[in-house]
């Protein structure tokens, strides 16, 4: 399939209000460029990374960009950028003896208090909670690849973080199970 074919099948499923299957190989040009996005994110967490630089590294729009982002991965951008921010607290807090307020600045937070409040929300602890639990614990996953233990203590970002406090104050019902 030609380029301005992939171009048009994806035009065409974003016009009918189709998701955009990037794994079905119907565009591995743009998985590339989101892919390169998501890299970058990887790579430099604890900078801001709004849509629309992150669209600027994929060559496409905002609203694109998100869309199809979501997609590909199965989550927002931002969703994405939380979760390894987390992550790599969770690291340092484990790892090192360095204070929490410096923990929260190196993971790309601006305040103490939203890096307390996203922090607990997302992982049902304390910073403090977390590192005084991961240092007291035996270590036992020392012969584990440290990448099967990351992923393994990834956060289940399943919602959004303003909508989990919502739900627990009551606000929203959470959606029934069938």
């Amino acid at each position: 399939m030609s380029k301005r074919a992939r171009t048009k099948a994806v035009a065409d499923s974003a016009a009918s209000a189709e998701p955009v299957s990037l794994h079905s190989g119907q565009d591995p040009e743009l998985l590339r460029r989101l892919l390169r996005a998501k890299d970058r994110m990887d790579a430099a967490s604890h900078e801001d990374w709004p849509v629309q630089r992150l669209a600027r590294v994929s060559h496409v729009s905002a609203a694109h960009f998100a869309r199809c982002f979501k997609d590909a991965f199965g989550v927002p951008p931002h969703r994405y950028l939380l979760t390894r921010r987390i992550e790599r607290a969770v690291a340092l807090l484990r790892d090192t003896d360095m204070p929490i307020i410096d923990v929260a600045f190196q993971t790309g937070w601006k305040s103490l208090g939203t890096f307390g409040r996203t922090f607990r929300d997302i992982t049902g602890e304390s910073p403090g909670d977390i590192r005084a639990r991961q240092q007291a614990a035996t270590h036992a996953l020392e012969s584990v690849p440290h990448c099967f233990v990351r992923a393994a203590q990834r956060p289940d970002l399943t919602i959004a973080v303003s909508e989990k406090r919502r739900r627990e104050a009551g606000a929203i019902k959470a959606p029934s199970k069938k």
